[in-house]
């Protein structure tokens, strides 16, 4: 049978004049559209009506309605923070992006990560936490209305709910809708099995509520006499949980015990095995079945003790038995029943949440403090994006594109050349924010950076993200081989301390012999842009006044060269004369100590000659050495820079560009 939606006018006496006046105007705004001919209820009045049976605040109603999406069809949009306040408009917000959000796919239902991570996406999403509740309500609503759609959209939106509202709602807490969000999606997926186990409850729910009744009044009259004050009452069972159950146990509905079940609380430990031993000296009890929870508690921490007895019937009526406290930490705290029922892993932040939604619902006169509270420590230290696929990866607050790339997959990591986000190109430093879509721009070559493990640089947040580059260049140096970084752009770096040193060449520097394609004694001369040495690849390039300028044939300048001047480019050569050069490297290091001097000492065993040295060491103790050497080759240049990137504490060494 479809609930029955309270009218929301019901409600008002129980508000004060000046908080009727606000709900009033807030159904009036909706008077602005009801001559469209294909209005009907608004969807957000619905929603408030089922959010008033919970008794929440004013603020949250007020939203429910202002975050009805026909208020899109007015005209002139309304200022609800003007009106209503920043805290409305900003549940609204809210409420209309969760409406909104497009990334479940029923796929999900076979990658339980997916969903989870899906489920902590939008909760960490949110502002306030009464949005959860306000989309909660929003879906029951849909779901109640479902039965106008096609069946290709009834089958969505259920199985979107049993994947990722119901649990969320039964997370928080709210059981009441986790238990309508169930059942109604449940009959809409198998509307056969719905229907036959809904006739069956049916058929007998006068005789077990006449069971229940019996067993209640015998107990409650014994532990009168023994003075025990306990709150007893027969725990529902719904459609939904019993098919699962069936299902689990293999059984059909005649089978299952616990359809009748009763809950004893009690105000003591003591007293809860006082009423076990009660229970089983006036009822037949089925040794198998009884579970001290207590003594052996679940390893979510849930505790109370469970037992099935037989009335005089013949009736299995499943009885637990537990504290307040032991119940208020089953439904609010670390035992709360998602953690065992999905199979989550247990969450301290998820659970202060809990309790801290319990609050809300509670409170009238919710405190701002409290929703920021909730805020702070629901998923503080994650954040959640999109694959251009649409799968969802959870990251550590503050992860990068380059964090995301490993997490993707290894071998993406070390590909990993640029980034997107959401279409626009970004630094792999950048920080990513929840629910971005991130687009990875990758090499063939397979070629990390050491200056993605350098902390300093903002690289990589994620420890493993970073033991996986450390194992990369571990493995390559196993192998005796440290192949070619990849080239990319350095963040500028501001010196706080700075020491130059200039080195006086001792003998002039031999300039290298090269050809020019078809002429014969041109003036040539080397691009101080790139600092091309024997053995790069080279180009040259004629101007006007200097002959022929020799670039390296991937110098940016040549690269980036206008294509009314590409004509002015012709081949080059290197001759056979050894000859050397003036080349500019920069080193990247941890710290200052010794940095100068264990350089020095290498390069001058390998006699090679500096002609400056500037060293800018950093408040962090980083390092920035900028050296011009007396190079020969290409090959020797490559030699030089693997053997300072050996060097204790270098994290990288590269050839200025």
């Amino acid at each position: 049978m479809k609930p029955v939606t309270i009218p929301l006018e019901n409600y008002l006496d129980n508000y004060h004049s000046h908080e009727k006046a606000q709900l009033k105007r807030a159904l009036e705004i909706f008077d602005m559209i009801a001559g469209d001919v294909n209005y009907i209820r608004p969807q957000g009045v619905e929603v408030a009506s089922i959010l008033m049976g919970f008794h929440v605040d004013l603020k949250t109603i007020l939203a429910a309605i202002l975050s009805d999406p026909r208020l899109g069809m007015l005209q002139k949009p309304i200022d609800i923070a003007a009106e209503f306040g920043e805290t409305v408009a900003n549940l609204v917000h809210d409420v209309n992006w969760l409406n909104n959000i497009r990334v479940y796919s029923p796929e999900m239902a076979s990658q339980p990560n997916q969903a989870e991570t899906l489920r902590r996406m939008l909760l960490s999403m949110t502002q306030d936490v009464r949005a959860v509740l306000i989309k909660l309500a929003y879906r029951i609503q849909r779901l109640r209305n479902l039965p106008k759609e096609s069946h290709e959209i009834r089958h969505f939106i259920a199985h979107e709910t049993l994947d990722i509202y119901a649990p969320i709602a039964n997370r928080l807490g709210v059981h009441q809708f986790k238990w309508e969000l169930e059942d109604m999606a449940f009959r809409y997926l198998e509307p056969a099995t719905y229907k036959r186990i809904a006739h069956s409850l049916a058929t007998n729910r006068i005789a077990r509520e006449t069971c229940i009744s019996g067993f209640i009044s015998l107990l409650r009259s014994t532990l009168e006499k023994e003075n025990i004050f306990c709150e007893c009452y027969g725990r529902p069972k719904h459609i939904y949980s019993i098919w699962k159950k069936m299902q689990r146990k293999n059984l059909v509905i005649e089978e299952l015990y616990d359809l009748l079940a009763v809950r004893v609380i009690v105000d003591s430990l003591m007293h809860c095995y006082t009423v076990l031993g009660i229970v089983h000296s006036l009822w037949q009890t089925i040794p198998k079945e009884f579970d001290d929870y207590i003594a052996n508690p679940k390893e979510n921490g849930y505790q109370s003790l469970h037992t099935v007895i037989l009335d005089e019937k013949g009736n299995r009526i499943e009885v637990q038995i537990r504290t307040q406290a032991m119940h208020d930490y089953a439904e609010l705290g670390v035992a709360a029943h998602w953690s065992y029922k999905e199979g989550g892993k247990q969450s301290a932040t998820m659970d202060k949440s809990v309790a801290i939604l319990r609050k809300l619902l509670d409170a009238k006169n919710t405190d701002v403090a409290t929703t920021d509270e909730f805020r702070s420590e629901l998923f503080s230290d994650r954040v959640y994006v999109l694959t251009p696929a649409g799968q969802l990866v959870d990251l550590i607050k503050g992860a990068t594109p380059l964090d995301f790339a490993y997490a993707v997959h290894t071998e993406l990591g070390h590909r990993c050349r640029g980034a997107k986000v959401n279409g626009r190109i970004v630094p792999l430093t950048y920080k990513l924010n929840s629910g971005e879509q991130v687009e990875i721009l990758k090499a063939k070559e397979i070629q990390p950076n050491r200056n993605w493990i350098n902390p300093n640089l903002g690289y990589l947040r994620s420890t493993r993200s970073i033991h996986k580059v450390k194992n990369w260049f571990k493995a390559q140096e196993i192998e005796g081989e440290i192949l070619p970084l990849a080239k990319e752009v350095l963040p500028s770096v501001e010196p706080k301390n700075e020491a130059v040193f200039s080195v006086r060449p001792n003998k002039t520097l031999n300039h290298c012999e090269v050809f020019v394609a078809g002429l014969n004694n041109v003036q040539t001369g080397f691009a101080q842009c790139c600092h091309p040495v024997s053995g790069d690849e080279i180009i040259g390039y004629i101007s006007h006044h200097k002959g022929i300028i020799v670039h390296r044939i991937d110098c940016k300048n040549i690269v980036q060269l206008d294509e009314t001047k590409r004509p002015q480019l012709v081949s080059v050569a290197w001759g056979n004369a050894t000859a050397s050069n003036a080349v500019p490297i920069v080193v990247y290091a941890f710290n200052t100590q010794n940095l100068l001097t264990d350089v020095s000492q290498l390069l001058a065993q390998m006699k090679i000659h500096i002609f400056v040295a500037v060293l800018e060491s950093q408040p962090d103790f980083s390092a920035v050495l900028n050296l011009t050497l007396q190079i020969e080759s290409a090959q020797q240049l490559n030699e030089v820079l693997k053997r300072i990137k050996q060097l204790p504490a270098i994290v990288d060494a590269l050839r200025k560009m």
